[in-house]
């Protein structure tokens, strides 16, 4: 199975706040909302919700395609991306527009506010993905410029390659008609716990019914690991692993990574779950999105800690396999 990972390339501006968001919240003023924070630190990383999943992919052995629109100062990252086993060849660059940029801004809680400058992302949406596609593909429809969105998924429908639907941010900006087109024929849905609730008010009507139309809807939950549910089984879940964070940025990508990597492997949804979880983990500790890196033989001793020896066992012959590679 080749994976093809279209969406978002970034570069993010990440700045830490050594305060609490909430505590500068007024109740009765919040619709009247006027607030600066001076962080302590400014870091300057890698991103953009495709690259970041292409990213991960490749650590874990990988060799994905990314698709998606850059400007003409793309260059360093691209041999960035190169040199850690991305495939950049189907990358549009724009002349007229910089890289997409992304702000976030973490508390101590670890709360995010952030902003997103599309630049040349908007360009994604003249990206034809159907001379691309071959027999065996599976697609990541990623946060990307919303036209862009549409029109890969139709690509994949009409092609009859499978896709996975990650429309998180972006649901802000799609109509409910619009959500129910990204998401229906979708072998996976991936969304977190307040995606979750967007999409569902947004389409108006009841998960039962988004599980209808999807092979199998896959919610982060933080701190509490992820849910897998499919349509006429019980819910899968698994419990996140347990480390200290630094920066939450990525960690969700990492997860997709993970998640994806398993289901390319053949591995089942239990495990690859967990290989998610296990995967968000080492993003976690890392500042950044893409400055971490997985270590075969840590990532199936922290496999093994956290699901247990059987869960190792599962995967050392696959880990095994890409470590020969």
């Amino acid at each position: 199975m080749r994976l093809i990972v279209t969406g978002s390339i970034a570069t993010d501006c990440l700045m830490t706040f050594p305060g609490r968001f909430a505590d500068q919240f007024v109740g009765d003023k919040l619709d009247r909302v006027s607030l600066s924070f001076l962080v302590d630190e400014l870091d300057i990383r890698r991103g953009g919700v495709a690259a970041n999943i292409a990213y991960g992919l490749a650590q874990l052995g990988l060799r994905p395609v990314l698709v998606g629109a850059v400007g003409t100062d793309f260059d360093g990252y691209r041999g960035w991306l190169e040199s850690h086993g991305v495939d950049t060849g189907a990358v549009l660059v724009a002349e007229d527009r910089h890289t997409a940029r992304f702000l976030c801004t973490t508390d101590r809680d670890l709360n995010q506010i952030a902003s997103f400058y599309a630049g040349a992302m908007s360009h994604a949406r003249d990206i034809a993905l159907a001379p691309l596609l071959r027999a065996g593909d599976l697609v990541v429809i990623s946060p990307n410029d919303p036209e862009a969105m549409l029109r890969h998924t139709r690509d994949c429908r009409e092609s009859g390659i499978s896709f996975a639907a990650d429309p998180s941010q972006q649901l802000a900006y799609v109509d409910g008609g619009q959500m129910r087109e990204l998401v229906v024929g979708a072998k996976w849905l991936f969304t977190n716990e307040y995606e979750r609730e967007l999409l569902l008010a947004g389409m108006g009507c009841p998960a039962e019914e988004v599980l209808s139309l999807v092979g199998s809807w896959v919610t982060t939950l933080g701190p509490d690991g992820a849910r897998v549910e499919s349509r006429g089984a019980d819910p899968v879940v698994v419990k996140a692993v347990t480390v200290e964070g630094v920066d939450p940025t990525g960690a969700g990508d990492a997860f997709r990574a993970g998640f994806l990597a398993g289901v390319e492997a053949g591995i089942g949804t239990v495990r690859s779950t967990q290989l998610g979880c296990v995967a968000a983990s080492f993003a976690l500790e890392s500042p950044g999105p893409q400055s971490y890196a997985i270590a075969l033989t840590s990532l199936l001793s922290r496999l093994g800690a956290a699901y247990g020896h059987d869960a190792e066992i599962h995967l050392a012959a696959r880990v095994r396999a890409v470590e020969k590679g």
